[in-house]
């Protein structure tokens, strides 16, 4: 069995942030001297929150068995629900991020392998770091050989050779490749915190499962015609 899978994260409110915490962050703008430039980049540091698991949470995680083609997607959410939707019969359950948490490392413990895109370098240090910070143990290290793809399969990795050519966005290689893009709902990782605050979490999670099938269509490209 071989899983593909997707999150979503979204950042913590800055002033939830102990007062050190804040201080690191913003220890190289304070000594920015252009108020304008200084707004910018406080800006930019709390739109940056949603990536580093020690100032985020997860909110979605879309997985997709290779074997089945099934689909599911699991979110964040204060009441319980169950449902599907698309062509695919993707199906979606809402539940706490410890549950989600909980029910991912069960979910991948006897998988012969995971395909992510990009991770290596993002979703499964992400998952690892929130587990522990939630006390959850991980049931696998999927970041142990970065030049093995005998349990993980980065498509960002291999796409780029490890890092020898420029890397695009999972967006841009859809576009090349020919696979329908999870940006073309007109939603991007870029706009998941504006939909999070406005309660449009099932937005969220659709475009979880979106992902993870465009990342699945592009393993697809790589092992047919990459894979050597």
């Amino acid at each position: 069995m071989k899983i593909v899978f997707d999150i979503e994260t979204v950042g913590f409110e800055f002033d939830s942030l102990s007062e050190s915490q804040q201080e690191f962050l913003l220890r190289y703008v304070e000594q920015e001297s252009n108020a304008d430039i200084k707004n910018q980049k406080i800006e930019e540091i709390k739109r940056y929150l949603s990536l580093y698991p020690l100032t985020a949470k997860v909110i979605a995680i879309g997985m997709l068995n290779t074997e089945t083609e099934n689909c599911y997607v699991i979110y964040e959410n204060d009441k319980e629900e169950e449902w599907t939707a698309g062509e695919k019969q993707v199906k979606y359950k809402s539940m706490s991020e410890k549950e989600m948490l909980k029910n991912f490392w069960h979910y991948v413990e006897k998988a012969e392998q995971i395909i992510t895109f990009n991770g290596r370098n993002f979703d499964v240090p992400f998952l690892m770091i929130r587990s522990a910070l939630l006390g959850i143990k991980p049931t696998r290290n999927f970041v142990k050989n970065r030049y093995s793809t005998s349990e993980h399969i980065d498509l960002l990795e291999q796409f780029t050779f490890y890092g020898l050519i420029k890397k695009f966005n999972l967006d841009f290689y859809c576009h090349a490749f020919g696979i329908k893009s999870p940006k073309s709902q007109g939603i991007t990782g870029m706009e998941v915190k504006e939909l999070y605050n406005a309660k449009r979490i099932k937005d969220i999670a659709i475009y979880c499962g979106e992902d993870v099938r465009a990342t699945y269509e592009l393993y697809k490209i790589w092992n047919n015609y990459l894979n050597i």
